[in-house]
């Protein structure tokens, strides 16, 4: 395995966005409507991005991320929807007819479906992958230059682009999907990853909420499986693919974060336990160093799942929702912590939100001041549980 970066283990960590002012919403609308220009909604961001740092580092993160506040959505390769096709990094897709597919399966907070996807049309690939935009230099890059406390990049995980692969219109570009997701994975690694490290980053994160999303639940998994996926041997391929990704690579933290569906309104995807997926997956991932897990409600089960993560893996508790404002005991964070010891020991433990506060620019229904409450909480406990000398 290649060396572990040389850096204290950060107990406090984010999953990656954070709610939008409204200023920039606003700006973004503009610009959609022709009323503002490309240089407004950049200044906006920038904006954005420096009250991020600042609310990240006054409560005490560890580290922290630029919120994603330039994206649409945190699927930013290729994008969730029209409106966000001019800030796509990658070519090669196309909106093309189809049903709703995985958009089906969303449930509102009280688990009744959502009715989350109107369009007739959804992405799909139909060519080869071209790189039409530097992502870490246009995202990254302003971070890097000013936040003081460690900083990640956070990218969704190859394995999360087989929804974008299509038996008909896309097998004239990739004959498989693996051979698309491999494709994807050259991209993240000579793409994002590599310039991550050129620009002295030491940290890059992989999201792959799919594993959660299409495995654990069993009526997600059935609806697949209609579908025409053979989700035992998917799940084993995606596993080895999005390891393919950091192989050979070492002086950053390789992570990846998991969990069931984070979108407007308090949405979500699935329910189920990582035991439907811990034994495959966790020892697969020889690349990684750190895993980001969702363990805010009962949904996700026990940590029992857990005993399959690789020793020496980090494993990040997302023990803090960002679905609902009200702000969680400290006290049962930390008894939690001390539950997961059962499995993965304290000095390979620490904490996180289970997702983004805003993985769509509509985000989640908190306040800002019950997000920093939130992000207070994580770096507060941390500091509690792991004294720092």
């Amino acid at each position: 395995m290649a060396a572990r970066p040389a850096t204290e283990i950060s107990r406090s960590d984010v999953v990656g966005s954070l709610l939008r002012p409204a200023y920039l919403r606003d700006v973004r609308q503009r610009a959609r409507d022709g009323a503002a220009s490309r240089a407004d909604v950049r200044a906006a961001e920038d904006r954005a991005v420096r009250e991020a740092i600042v609310l990240q580092e006054s409560a005490g993160l560890d580290v922290i991320t630029d919120g994603e506040l330039r994206r649409n959505s945190w699927v930013v390769t290729i994008p969730l929807r029209e409106v966000a096709i001019p800030d796509a990094p990658l070519s090669g897709f196309e909106f093309l007819p189809a049903d709703p597919g995985w958009w089906s399966l969303w449930k509102e907070p009280d688990g009744s479906r959502a009715q989350a996807w109107t369009s007739p049309t959804r992405p799909f690939i139909t060519k080869p992958l071209a790189v039409v935009r530097d992502l870490v230099t246009d995202e990254y890059a302003f971070l890097r230059t000013n936040a003081r406390a460690r900083t990640k990049l956070t990218i969704p995980a190859p394995s999360w682009h087989r929804i974008f692969w299509h038996p008909e219109y896309s097998r004239a570009a990739y004959a498989t999907p693996e051979s698309f997701l491999h494709a994807v994975a050259g991209y993240l690694r000579d793409h994002v990853v590599a310039k991550v490290v050129a620009l002295g980053g030491d940290y890059v994160q992989m999201d792959a909420p799919n594993y959660a999303q299409w495995h654990v639940d069993p009526d997600n998994r059935a609806a697949f499986e209609a579908w025409g996926h053979d989700m035992a041997r998917e799940l084993v391929a995606d596993a080895e693919i999005d390891n393919a990704v950091f192989a050979g690579i070492g002086g950053v933290t390789r992570a990846m974060h998991v969990c069931r569906g984070n979108a407007p309104g308090g949405r979500w995807l699935a329910n189920g336990g990582y035991d439907r997926i811990a034994s495959e997956v966790f020892p697969r991932l020889t690349n990684y160093d750190r895993l980001l897990l969702e363990y805010d409600t009962p949904r996700a089960g026990d940590f029992s799942p857990l005993r399959h993560v690789r020793s020496g893996t980090e494993v990040v508790l997302g023990l803090v929702t960002t679905k609902r404002g009200e702000l969680e005991d400290a006290k049962t964070v930390e008894a939690r912590i001390e539950e997961a010891t059962q499995y993965v020991p304290a000095e390979e433990l620490a904490l996180s939100p289970q997702c983004g506060f805003a993985s769509g620019e509509a985000g989640n229904p908190l306040t800002l001041d019950q997000q920093a409450a939130k992000l207070r909480l994580v770096a507060d406990v941390a500091r509690r549980v792991w004294p720092r000398d």
